[in-house]
């Protein structure tokens, strides 16, 4: 579908990440080729279909979760600051692209690229928990769930403007790692 690294596809794919931000799931793809100052004949020729122009964003945004994942470097660090560096990187890539987690049509991703997107949580999860630093009565995958679902709700957050990535990021760690109780409890 997109040749990466294509320099007409990326303008495509950044005016769009940037009209969808603005404008909410509603905008149209004549709205996207004025964004990225082509005609629609171009955007059609790159993306022929809405769907294929939602696909070519959600591949866009889990190259960068990707390589966010990567960088942040989890193995160096805690369980606990390793899960913040990840969230951070989904917080920052989400920046750009939290738009998605409000679009009700988007388009799944492939599975080796959701593989490629779990599998480090997961390890850091498994991890987290043999030293101690997360629960072990409940498992992995619940873990997980838990985890991503509050991440989804975060890049809700940011999408709505209701939190900036630092926020989002900072509330999902201490929701995950010390739940909602107040932290200052009366004695």
């Amino acid at each position: 579908m997109i040749r990466r690294r294509d320099p007409a596809a990326e303008r495509l794919l950044d005016a769009a990440a940037r009209v969808f931000t603005e404008r909410g799931p509603g905008a149209g793809m004549a709205e996207v080729a004025a964004a990225a100052g082509v005609g629609r004949a171009t955007l059609y020729r790159y993306f022929p279909s809405r769907d294929a122009l939602l696909r070519g964003l959600v591949e866009a945004a889990a190259a960068e979760v990707q390589q966010r994942i990567a960088d942040a470097d989890v193995d160096a660090v805690d369980a606990r600051e390793g899960v913040a560096r990840l969230c951070r990187g989904f917080m920052t890539a989400g920046a750009r692209y939290a738009f998605l987690a409000n679009l009700g049509d988007e388009p799944q991703k492939d599975p080796e690229t959701a593989r490629r997107l779990n599998e480090p949580v997961r390890r850091l999860l498994e991890r987290g928990v043999a030293e101690g630093r997360i629960r072990s009565d409940l498992p992995i995958e619940v873990l997980f769930a838990l985890f991503t679902g509050l991440v989804t709700q975060a890049l809700r957050l940011l999408a709505d403007g209701a939190a900036g990535p630092e926020q989002a990021c900072a509330a999902v760690v201490s929701v995950f790692f010390d739940g909602v109780e107040p932290r200052d409890t009366p004695k």
